[in-house]
């Protein structure tokens, strides 16, 4: 008889990290008073207040955005629905962290709530000098600033991490859970790249392991966007002392 034809090998699926959808949600992060709220009030063009003082965002503002695309104004043209609904792109101004906000320095707990609820991070880092805006660590240094965040992140994530393990222990020595046992090892890979204070999302996993870590919300599984705050002179000139260490730290601790 016929050999009935080959199925066509289906390609692999490829998950992305996140939630996408086309109604992201972004939330700006850094150390207080390096521009967050600035960037904020530029990309969604509200005025909220920008005060020189840490912790002066609260409860995180939110913007929505609409993201415009020619694409879209032509298919309405063409077919003229009963409503046009575009993409549009929320942006959270979420509070200064510090070191110690996985403790609850600062503001710290709270904060880092409003980020498990975002699809992805504006990290905001300061380059610029300015004697009138005060450092919260007193001095301007940016690898400082993206390593304290780094590091807080990592550890608020290891201790999610860490609670869950334990679940897995319980469900699994109860009645040996096939579903515990197979979280448990991603679990245990994602402790050992947080232990060494490296991001989830900069390990090696398959689509299927993403899978599952996407749906924990780790605080590390989350695309980032670097923003770098220059003084205009340095913008102007293309030079800041800055930006070669910058793009060296991001390149081999955290890329974006």
């Amino acid at each position: 008889g016929l050999m009935p034809p080959k199925k066509e090998e289906a390609a692999p699926k490829r998950v992305l990290w996140g939630r996408p959808a086309n109604t992201l949600k972004m939330g700006i992060v850094g150390m207080p008073n390096v521009g967050k709220s600035t960037t904020f009030n530029f990309l969604s063009k509200l005025d909220i207040p920008a005060l020189n003082y840490p912790f002066c965002t609260v409860n995180p503002n939110s913007a929505r955005v609409p993201v415009p695309d020619e694409r879209f104004l032509k298919m309405c043209q063409h077919y003229k629905p009963k409503s046009e609904v575009s993409a549009f792109l929320s942006i959270t101004d979420i509070a200064g962290l510090v070191r110690g906000a996985s403790a609850g320095e600062g503001l710290g707990n709270a904060f880092l709530s409003h980020i498990r609820e975002v699809d992805g991070i504006y990290h905001v880092v300061r380059a610029f000098d300015d004697d009138e805006i005060v450092h919260v660590e007193m001095d301007v240094n940016p690898i400082r600033d993206m390593e304290i965040i780094c590091t807080e992140l990592c550890i608020k994530d290891m201790e999610y991490c860490l609670a869950r393990l334990q679940d897995c222990d319980k469900k699994i020595s109860r009645n040996n859970d096939k579903a515990a046992q197979a979280e448990k090892v991603i679990m245990e890979k994602a402790k050992g790249l947080l232990e060494v204070n490296r991001w989830i999302r900069s390990g090696e996993w398959s689509s299927d392991e993403i899978d599952v870590l996407n749906k924990h919300l780790f605080l590390t599984g989350k695309p980032v966007v670097y923003l770098i705050n220059l003084s205009k002179a340095d913008f102007l000139n293309k030079k800041n002392k800055w930006l070669g260490k910058i793009k060296k730290w991001i390149d081999e601790n955290q890329p974006g």
